[in-house]
């Protein structure tokens, strides 16, 4: 059984920079990939990014590519989403989720079914 515990939402102006945490259970980061979805009131949930720590691949959304940074820490067993230049829209719920390799490398990082652990959440608020 994989946990996830996001940490570092909070409240930020438009153009400010947050970094969420994802800690994971150890040994996470040799079985699965990490991603990180977002979720908006009345939205559904969609992909932010992922990260494969077998290789160091990464994926981002277009409506974040250049702004988020997907990274992580086997040591610390953490995952870390540094965003900047942050938006009114990307106001948002963001969730830390965990992909089997298998997954990952058929291509279905960017989609909620392909995970198989979710953390509980994490708000993010960017006022305008």
């Amino acid at each position: 059984q994989v946990q996830l515990v996001e940490s570092g939402g909070g409240l930020v102006q438009a153009g400010g920079s947050l970094k969420l945490s994802c800690a994971a259970s150890r040994g996470t980061f040799e079985s699965y990939a990490m991603g990180w979805f977002r979720q908006a009131p009345g939205k559904d949930r969609e992909f932010v990014a992922a990260i494969n720590f077998k290789g160091g691949s990464t994926h981002y959304a277009d409506s974040v590519k250049g702004r988020f940074t997907i990274s992580g820490d086997n040591a610390r067993n953490t995952v870390y989403l540094q965003m900047n230049g942050l938006k009114p829209e990307d106001t948002a719920v963001y969730y830390c989720a965990a992909v089997n390799h298998y997954s990952y490398y058929r291509g279905r990082f960017g989609e909620q079914g392909g995970y198989d652990y979710w953390g509980q959440g994490a708000q993010v608020t960017v006022s305008s």
